[in-house]
Protein backbone atom coordinates (compact mmCIF):
# COMPACT_ATOMS: atom_id res chain seq x y z
CA UNK A 1 0.00 0.00 0.00
CA UNK A 2 1.31 3.42 -0.90
CA UNK A 3 1.58 5.83 2.01
CA UNK A 4 2.61 8.88 -0.02
CA UNK A 5 2.23 9.83 -3.68
CA UNK A 6 3.79 12.96 -5.15
CA UNK A 7 3.84 14.63 -8.55
CA UNK A 8 6.87 16.87 -8.98
CA UNK A 9 7.22 19.42 -11.78
CA UNK A 10 10.14 19.59 -14.19
CA UNK A 11 11.63 22.42 -12.09
CA UNK A 12 11.43 20.25 -8.90
CA UNK A 13 8.53 21.93 -7.11
CA UNK A 14 5.53 19.87 -5.96
CA UNK A 15 2.39 19.86 -8.06
CA UNK A 16 0.64 17.34 -5.82
CA UNK A 17 1.56 15.52 -2.60
CA UNK A 18 -0.79 13.24 -0.72
CA UNK A 19 0.04 11.11 2.31
CA UNK A 20 -2.19 8.79 4.32
CA UNK A 21 -1.04 9.21 7.93
CA UNK A 22 -1.39 12.99 8.08
CA UNK A 23 0.60 13.19 11.32
CA UNK A 24 3.74 12.19 9.35
CA UNK A 25 3.05 14.52 6.43
CA UNK A 26 6.19 16.62 6.92
CA UNK A 27 8.33 13.47 7.07
CA UNK A 28 6.91 12.33 3.72
CA UNK A 29 7.52 15.75 2.16
CA UNK A 30 11.15 15.46 3.23
CA UNK A 31 11.39 11.89 1.90
CA UNK A 32 9.97 12.95 -1.48
CA UNK A 33 12.30 15.91 -1.81
CA UNK A 34 15.39 13.91 -0.87
CA UNK A 35 14.44 11.32 -3.47
CA UNK A 36 14.68 13.95 -6.22
CA UNK A 37 18.48 13.79 -6.03
CA UNK A 38 18.34 10.05 -6.69
CA UNK A 39 15.91 10.61 -9.57
CA UNK A 40 18.29 13.15 -11.13
CA UNK A 41 21.20 10.72 -10.73
CA UNK A 42 19.28 7.91 -12.42
CA UNK A 43 18.16 10.17 -15.26
CA UNK A 44 21.68 11.45 -15.91
CA UNK A 45 23.12 7.91 -15.66
CA UNK A 46 20.69 6.72 -18.31
CA UNK A 47 21.48 9.74 -20.48
CA UNK A 48 20.53 9.17 -24.09
CA UNK A 49 19.30 5.67 -23.33
CA UNK A 50 16.30 7.18 -21.52
CA UNK A 51 15.42 9.28 -24.55
CA UNK A 52 15.73 6.33 -26.91
CA UNK A 53 13.88 3.91 -24.66
CA UNK A 54 10.24 4.05 -23.71
CA UNK A 55 11.03 2.90 -20.16
CA UNK A 56 9.91 5.64 -17.81
CA UNK A 57 9.93 3.57 -14.61
CA UNK A 58 13.02 4.25 -12.50
CA UNK A 59 12.44 1.46 -10.00
CA UNK A 60 13.44 1.49 -6.36
CA UNK A 61 15.14 4.80 -5.60
CA UNK A 62 16.15 3.94 -2.06
CA UNK A 63 14.88 1.99 0.93
CA UNK A 64 14.63 3.28 4.49
CA UNK A 65 13.88 1.35 7.66
CA UNK A 66 10.13 1.82 7.37
CA UNK A 67 9.55 2.70 3.71
CA UNK A 68 10.64 2.07 0.13
CA UNK A 69 10.71 4.95 -2.34
CA UNK A 70 9.96 4.33 -6.04
CA UNK A 71 10.26 6.73 -8.96
CA UNK A 72 8.86 7.34 -12.43
CA UNK A 73 9.61 10.14 -14.88
CA UNK A 74 7.52 11.24 -17.86
CA UNK A 75 8.77 12.34 -21.27
CA UNK A 76 8.18 15.94 -20.19
CA UNK A 77 10.41 15.38 -17.11
CA UNK A 78 7.54 15.44 -14.61
CA UNK A 79 8.43 13.07 -11.79
CA UNK A 80 6.16 10.74 -9.85
CA UNK A 81 7.40 9.53 -6.48
CA UNK A 82 5.67 6.82 -4.49
CA UNK A 83 6.51 5.90 -0.90
CA UNK A 84 5.45 2.38 0.05
CA UNK A 85 5.40 0.74 3.47
CA UNK A 86 8.33 -1.70 3.80
CA UNK A 87 6.23 -4.19 5.74
CA UNK A 88 4.19 -4.88 2.59
CA UNK A 89 6.23 -7.68 1.07
CA UNK A 90 3.41 -8.82 -1.22
CA UNK A 91 3.81 -5.73 -3.41
CA UNK A 92 5.77 -6.69 -6.52
CA UNK A 93 7.64 -4.59 -9.05
CA UNK A 94 5.07 -5.12 -11.80
CA UNK A 95 2.30 -3.94 -9.46
CA UNK A 96 4.26 -0.76 -8.73
CA UNK A 97 4.68 -0.25 -12.50
CA UNK A 98 0.94 -0.59 -13.07
CA UNK A 99 0.25 1.90 -10.25
CA UNK A 100 2.60 4.39 -11.91
CA UNK A 101 0.92 3.80 -15.28
CA UNK A 102 -2.48 4.53 -13.72
CA UNK A 103 -1.05 7.66 -12.12
CA UNK A 104 0.47 8.76 -15.43
CA UNK A 105 -2.82 8.19 -17.28
CA UNK A 106 -4.70 10.23 -14.71
CA UNK A 107 -2.09 13.00 -14.93
CA UNK A 108 -2.47 12.97 -18.72
CA UNK A 109 -6.22 13.43 -18.30
CA UNK A 110 -5.55 16.52 -16.17
CA UNK A 111 -3.15 17.92 -18.75
CA UNK A 112 -5.83 17.50 -21.43
CA UNK A 113 -8.23 19.66 -19.44
CA UNK A 114 -8.41 23.04 -21.21
CA UNK A 115 -8.93 24.84 -17.87
CA UNK A 116 -5.73 23.50 -16.31
CA UNK A 117 -2.59 25.62 -16.67
CA UNK A 118 0.53 23.43 -16.83
CA UNK A 119 2.71 24.08 -13.81
CA UNK A 120 -0.17 24.89 -11.45
CA UNK A 121 -0.94 22.75 -8.44
CA UNK A 122 -3.27 19.86 -9.20
CA UNK A 123 -6.79 20.35 -7.81
CA UNK A 124 -8.87 17.60 -9.37
CA UNK A 125 -11.49 15.46 -7.69
CA UNK A 126 -10.96 12.65 -10.20
CA UNK A 127 -7.19 12.66 -9.58
CA UNK A 128 -7.77 12.71 -5.79
CA UNK A 129 -10.15 9.76 -6.06
CA UNK A 130 -7.67 7.77 -8.15
CA UNK A 131 -4.80 8.50 -5.70
CA UNK A 132 -7.02 7.61 -2.73
CA UNK A 133 -7.94 4.30 -4.36
CA UNK A 134 -4.25 3.53 -4.92
CA UNK A 135 -3.43 4.36 -1.33
CA UNK A 136 -6.30 2.37 0.14
CA UNK A 137 -5.91 -0.77 -1.96
CA UNK A 138 -4.39 -3.66 -0.09
CA UNK A 139 -2.09 -5.75 -2.24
Amino acid sequence: MAVCIAVIAKENYPLYIRSVPTENELKFHYTVHTSLDVVDEKISAMGKALVDQRELYLGLLYPTEDYKVYGYVTNSKVKFVMVVDSSNTALRDNEIRSMFRKLHNSYTDIMCNPFYNPGDRIHSRAFDNMVNSMMMQVC
